[in-house]
């Protein structure tokens, strides 16, 4: 670290210690001692916290601003024949004492691998980076997970609390694989770089939410982009955390690359290109919505348009478009009161993140109606069950079939990889299942012969165990047509899912399912991952 930026650090912790009503000591102007005997290196990670004096009668302990408030009563209590007083010291500083009480060992920071569960080599696999995630430094554990993660392009990464560990997961192509079991000592630390990291505390007894992106230099000498979106939750056997990883950059954020047939394509074009209405996009967590509406953004973002979204949070950050971020009840507002409060600011198109309460549902649909395009997401089941719930959202409203443009609903399946797949062909039963959802495909869609279909499995090879690269979206766009519109009108009391998606595909729509199929009657995924995520 340079000295102008220590100096930055120092002079940061020096105004919070004024804020937080204590003395402020700069580490880098003292002559370092250890004291061993008062706390043991995993407490002094776990606590942040180290002591800088210490002697029969006194312990002077030096605290970072992200030490909590409960730490420093437990502390006191602990030692009680000992005067306890606490000063604020930079995270440099706090950085400098633990290299000291807990010195870097030399690693060999091992590359994670994926094998299929149950197998003696994913066995061995685990058992190794187990091993590796001992000896990792620390302040390194957390770059080290990441690394792997986008290496193995994976999603999430899960930390889980058991009795007698942690289990490490990574969520690759929608699926969970183990990696790691990690002691719990070793995870106290590494709660510790998280908590600093993602400003949330190591102590809270509800579920947190928080957001990391930092540039870290690892032991090793390579540099690691942290950009990951953190949650954590208590368990009866400790803070549980999932991270999300964003790792994508902004030219993928195309609609090319959604996967759209030329149909779907089609559709989204002619809604997008119109001044004004609402278009949503519904599933469940990890179906892609948050890439389908920065896509649809993108697309957009163009010198004639403003375009404003509000985020919880703000997942990555995109060039011309004015993104606010909406974190809980941030001042006593909500997502309602926010885009009221954008809407002043005279935008063209509006993303609102999720839709999550009925004022926000309402407000929402009126932008929709007075010269706006609004984009949203929204968690249903299916296309038609988005509509019956914002109905029941929003109530009568004669006006909320002219507020919808379209509703698209997605799943993400894992993708057959091309060179190891292996055809076969559906037996009678099979075929007889399968043709129940061939025969209700729209008059549109060219059927396919049921004694001609050709299925795949997973295949597996040396480079690729799973027999699976990437993902592909499963989609149905439900659109306003005149029978659509025509139930819509119904009291709302009147109208089910099943009317609308019946209506829907009478007059058209292709549904999850059906498209789950053609797609694996084309090869691209198999018949099991369709019904795996979509029922």
């Amino acid at each position: 670290m340079s000295q102008d930026a220590r100096a930055d650090q120092e002079l940061v912790a020096q105004r919070r210690a004024v804020v937080l009503g204590f003395d402020y000591v700069d580490t880098s102007k003292l002559q370092k001692q250890l004291y061993k005997s008062i706390l043991n290196v995993a407490e002094l990670y776990r606590l942040r916290v180290v002591p800088i004096f210490a002697d029969e009668h006194h312990i002077h302990f030096g605290i970072t601003t992200t030490t909590a408030q409960q730490t420093i009563k437990k502390l006191e209590a602990r030692f009680p024949d000992q005067k306890t007083t606490f000063s604020v010291i930079s995270e440099a500083g706090y950085r400098d004492y633990m290299l000291l009480y807990d010195p870097p060992k030399k690693v060999h920071y091992r590359d994670i691998a994926l094998s299929k569960s149950g197998t003696t080599e994913q066995a061995k696999i685990v058992d190794a980076v187990s091993t590796t995630l001992q000896q990792v430094r620390p302040d390194d554990t957390l770059a080290y997970l990441v690394k792997q993660a986008y290496s193995l392009k994976a999603s999430d990464i899960h930390l889980e609390c058991q009795l007698e560990n942690v289990r490490v997961r990574f969520r690759v192509d929608g699926v969970l694989h183990p990696v790691a079991f990690m002691a719990h000592e070793k995870y106290h630390h590494l709660i510790a770089v998280v908590a600093s990291a993602a400003n949330i505390s190591t102590d809270a007894d509800d579920a947190q939410s928080g957001h990391i992106s930092r540039s870290y230099q690892m032991a090793t000498g390579e540099k690691v982009t942290l950009n990951l979106r953190v949650e954590t939750v208590p368990t009866i056997y400790g803070m549980d955390i999932v991270m999300r990883l964003f790792n994508l950059r902004l030219e993928f954020f195309n609609l090319q690359n959604l996967g759209l047939s030329p149909q779907e394509l089609g559709v989204v074009d002619d809604i997008i290109q119109h001044p004004s209405g609402m278009v949503l996009v519904v599933g469940p967590t990890g179906s892609g919505k948050t890439t389908t509406l920065y896509s649809l953004i993108n697309t957009l973002n163009g010198p004639e348009r403003k375009i404003v979204t509000l985020e919880d949070p703000v997942e990555y950050n995109m060039p011309g478009v004015v993104q606010i971020p909406v974190v809980g009840h941030l001042e006593g507002k909500n997502f309602a009161e926010k885009l009221r409060a954008v809407l002043r600011l005279d935008p063209d198109v509006v993303m609102v993140g999720e839709i999550r309460d009925q004022d926000t549902a309402k407000t929402a649909l009126q932008s929709a109606l007075t010269g706006h395009l609004v984009l949203s997401s929204f968690h249903a089941a299916s296309a038609a069950a988005a509509l019956t719930r914002m109905l029941d959202l929003v109530g009568i409203n004669p006006l909320f079939t002219s507020a919808m443009r379209l509703v698209m609903a997605q799943r993400l399946v894992r993708r057959l990889d091309e060179a190891t797949r292996q055809p076969y062909r559906p037996d009678d039963a099979l075929k007889r299942q399968l043709k129940t959802v061939i025969d209700t495909l729209p008059a549109d869609i060219k059927r396919p012969d049921i004694n001609q279909i050709t299925l795949y499995k997973a295949g597996t090879s040396d480079q690729n165990p799973f027999g699976y690269q990437g993902q592909l979206a499963l989609r149905e766009q439900l659109i306003m047509t005149p029978g659509v519109q025509a139930i819509l009108k119904l009291p709302p009391n009147q109208v089910t899912t099943d009317m609308l998606q019946a209506k829907a595909v009478e007059e058209g729509m292709r549904t999850i399912l059906q498209d789950g199929l053609l797609k694996a009657f084309d090869g691209l995924t198999t018949l099991e991952e369709v019904y795996r995520v979509v029922g």
